[in-house]
């Protein structure tokens, strides 16, 4: 082999090699766009954690708030409770036996008024007994007009 054939040959190699090279590089910078395209795409996902912690911070922030606010109306609860209990009730049933006592000493003084009391409910009764009666009369007129027309 002459040495412009061997000239020629490592011609040819430097070609192939130069190709090789350039492809390379094209191949290296599609790697270093889809890089920079990944470092963008960590990014963005970086910051959208970062507000997500945010606001699950605040979220955790609004819980303790009402927490807060169910333990005071608990206690509010309780001390409503307590005082119904304690204060109210008993004084309902002082209220309730004094107004026994008074209503016993009334019909002792008064015996014509425990009477009175009792024949007044009878006549309320009878006058709602009369109503209904005097309703149903008429009803029964009513019926008996529409069925001879």
């Amino acid at each position: 082999m002459t040495d412009s054939e061997k000239l020629d040959l490592l011609l040819a190699e430097m070609q192939g090699m130069k190709t090789q090279m350039q492809s390379m590089k094209t191949e290296m910078q599609d790697m270093k766009t889809e890089t920079q395209s990944m470092k963008t795409e960590m990014q963005d996902m970086k910051t959208e954690t970062q507000s997500m912690k945010t606001e699950m911070q605040g979220m955790k922030t609004e819980i303790q708030g009402i927490r807060s606010d169910l333990r005071d109306l608990e206690h509010r609860t309780i001390n409503i409770e307590l005082h119904l209990e304690n204060t109210t009730d008993k004084n309902i049933q002082l209220l309730a036996e004094n107004f026994i006592e008074l209503s016993n000493k009334l019909n002792q003084a008064i015996p014509a008024a425990d009477k009175n009391l009792a024949y007044e409910v009878k006549v309320n009764y009878l006058l709602e007994e009369v109503d209904k009666l005097k309703k149903r009369s008429r009803k029964r007129k009513q019926n008996n007009v529409a069925t001879t027309v």
